[in-house]
C-alpha cells in the first residue's frame, strides 16, 4: 500500500526545492526567503510523517524519500530516535525524559546565570525561539552529540547518512544553482528551522493531567499543510499512525471529546497564537517538577522507545 498524497507531498516539496535554488538569483530577497522557509519546514513535517512509517510499509523506502537534508543540521535517525522517545506520554514535557520538552529542571535553572535566563526567556517568546530556537537547538544537539562521540559511541551509519543527504543538497544548490553556502544558510537552512518551531512552540505543556498536555492549534490550510496536520497534536498522540491527510476528518468526528480530554488547551489559529505570544513569553522555563504523576489510565500505546545508547535531545 502507498500513501499517495504523501508521496505528492514529497514530489511537490523537491520539486519547489529544485525550481527555487535553480532560480535563486532571479528571485528578490523578500520573495525567496519565504519560499526557502516553507519548503524547509514542510520537508522536515515530511520527515515526520515518515518517522511514523508513511508513506510505504517498505522502512527503506520510506527513509529514502527523505535522504536529501534540506535544514542541513540534524540526522534523521536521531530525530527518529528522540520522537519516537517523545510520544512516551505519561513524560510528556519532563526535561529529563523527554527529548523534545523546552522546561529545564530545577536544578539546572538554579545554577544559569541571569543572562543565560533571560535568553530561555525570550526562548519562550515565539519571536525568540524563531531567533534564538535555531542557535539553541543546533548547540545542544552537537554539545550532547560530541559527549557520546567522546564517551566512545560514534555511530558510523547514522553520520554516514547524513554526510550523504547533507552533501546532496549543497551538491545541488551550490554546485550545480551557484549559490553560496551563506545565502542557502540564510535563506533556506535557518529560516526553515525558525518557521518549524512555530509548530513545535506550544504544542506541550507541563500540567499534571497527561491528557492536557498536548495542544489543538485549529489553523488555516496554508499552516495546516504546512505541518501537514500536525498542529492538531492532541489527535496525533492519541493515533500516531495515523496518516496526515486523515487527521482532520478524525478530529471534526470527535472534536468535542478532544477538547475534553486536554483541558480545552485550544488555539483558533496561529494569528491567535502571534498575537499573545509573539511578543510575550507562554510561561517560565523552568519545569514545575512533580508533574509526572497521573498516569496515562486507558490511553492506547504509542509508540516505541528508541534504541538504548540514545540520549541526544532533538527537540527544535
Amino acid at each position: 500500500m502507498v500513501e499517495w498524497p504523501t508521496v505528492a507531498v514529497a514530489a511537490a516539496i523537491y520539486l519547489g526545492f529544485g525550481l527555487a535554488t535553480w532560480f535563486h538569483d532571479r528571485l528578490p530577497p523578500w520573495l525567496l526567503l519565504p519560499i526557502g522557509a516553507y519548503l524547509v519546514a514542510w520537508h522536515s513535517s515530511l520527515q515526520h510523517e515518515v518517522v511514523h512509517g508513511h508513506p510505504t510499509r517498505l522502512p527503506w523506502l520510506n527513509r529514502l524519500l527523505v535522504l536529501p537534508n534540506l535544514w542541513l543540521w540534524l540526522p534523521y535517525e536521531r530525530y527518529r530516535d528522540g520522537h519516537l522517545q517523545h510520544h512516551r506520554d505519561e513524560v510528556l514535557t519532563d526535561p529529563q525524559l523527554d527529548p523534545e520538552s523546552y522546561y529545564l529542571p530545577p536544578e539546572r535553572w538554579r545554577a544559569l546565570p541571569a543572562p543565560l535566563r533571560g535568553l530561555y526567556g525570550l526562548r519562550n517568546c515565539l519571536l525568540g525561539r524563531m531567533v534564538l530556537g535555531p542557535v539553541f537547538a543546533i548547540c545542544r544537539f552537537y554539545r550532547g552529540e560530541l559527549g557520546q562521540w567522546l564517551g566512545g559511541r560514534f555511530d558510523l551509519p547514522v553520520w554516514l547518512l547524513q554526510v550523504a543527504g547533507v552533501g546532496l543538497v549543497l551538491t545541488w544548490a551550490v554546485a550545480v544553482c551557484g549559490m553560496s553556502l551563506g545565502a542557502y544558510l540564510g535563506f533556506f537552512a535557518l529560516p526553515g528551522i525558525a518557521l518549524s518551531l512555530v509548530r513545535s512552540f506550544l504544542e506541550h505543556r507541563a500540567v499534571p493531567n497527561v491528557r492536557e498536555r498536548t495542544a489543538i492549534v485549529e489553523a488555516a490550510w496554508p499552516w495546516a499543510l504546512l505541518f501537514l496536520n500536525n498542529n492538531l497534536h492532541a489527535v496525533h498522540h492519541e493515533r500516531p499512525g495515523l496518516p496526515w491527510y486523515r487527521i482532520p476528518a478524525a478530529y471534526r468526528a470527535e472534536r468535542a471529546r478532544y477538547l475534553t480530554d486536554n483541558g480545552s488547551y485550544l488555539f483558533r489559529g496561529y494569528g491567535e497564537v502571534i498575537a499573545r505570544f509573539g511578543l510575550h513569553q507562554k510561561e517560565r522555563p523552568l519545569h514545575p517538577g512533580g508533574l509526572i504523576v497521573t498516569p496515562l489510565g486507558d490511553a492506547r500505546p504509542v509508540a516505541a522507545a528508541p534504541a538504548e545508547g540514545s540520549e541526544t535531545s532533538t527537540s527544535y
